[in-house]
C-alpha cells in the first residue's frame, strides 16, 4: 500500500514528538526475520516499556530532525529499525541483546543513551550491567555493612566487659 504525503507527514511529527521525549534509541537491521519472531521482538521490547519500529530512512531522517537521535539516524541506508525507550536504557539494551543471541538475523547498529552515541561494544556492555536494582542494593549493602561491624564490635566489648565483672562478681573480688 502506498501512502499519501499527508499520511507520512502525519506519520513523521508523531515520530518526531516520541524521539523528543526518547532518552534512548538504538539502530538495528532486521533483514532476514521472519514476521513470527519480528512479533516476538515487540514483545519483548514492549515488556521492558520500550517500542519499537521498522522505519523508512528518509521518513525517520526527518523525524529526528531537532532531537538528539538526529546525528544517529542521517544517511541511512539498507533495512533499518529502531527500538526507544523513555524508561530504563539497560533494561531495552538487555531485551534486545538477549533476542540477538537466539536470533542471528537481528543486529545492532549504533545506539543513542542519555544523548550520546554508542557503538555495538558499549550497547553490549550495558547489556551485562547489573539491574538498577541490583545496583541500589549492593550500594545499601556497602553503606551498611561497616555500620553493622561497628555495632558488632561495640556490641562485643560490652559483653566482653559484662563477663568480666560478672567473674570478678562470682570471685569476690569487689568485696571490701
Amino acid at each position: 500500500m502506498v501512502k499519501k504525503r499527508a499520511e507520512k507527514k502525519t506519520e513523521v511529527e508523531k515520530l518526531n514528538a516520541e524521539l523528543l521525549q526518547t532518552s534512548s534509541l538504538i539502530l538495528a537491521s532486521f533483514q532476514g526475520l521472519k514476521v513470527s519472531q519480528d512479533n516476538d521482538l515487540r514483545r519483548a521490547i514492549e515488556k521492558v516499556g520500550g517500542k519499537y519500529r521498522v522505519v523508512k530512512n528518509t521518513l525517520v531522517e526527518r523525524a529526528a530532525r531537532g532531537t538528539a537521535a538526529a546525528d544517529l539516524l542521517k544517511g541511512l541506508t539498507g533495512t533499518n529499525s529502531i527500538a526507544y525507550t523513555q524508561a530504563d536504557a539497560m533494561q531495552l539494551a538487555k531485551a534486545l541483546t538477549k533476542y540477538a543471541r537466539d536470533n542471528p538475523a537481528f543486529s545492532f547498529k549504533a545506539g543513542l543513551i542519555e544523548g550520546r552515541v554508542v557503538s555495538l561494544q558499549e550497547i553490549q556492555q550495558l547489556a551485562t550491567l547489573p539491574s538498577r536494582e541490583e545496583l541500589m542494593a549492593r550500594l545499601l549493602y556497602l553503606i551498611s555493612s561497616p555500620a553493622q561491624r561497628l555495632a558488632g564490635a561495640l556490641q562485643g566489648v560490652s559483653r566482653n566487659l559484662a563477663v568480666v565483672v560478672k567473674q570478678a562478681v562470682e570471685e569476690k573480688k569487689f568485696a571490701g
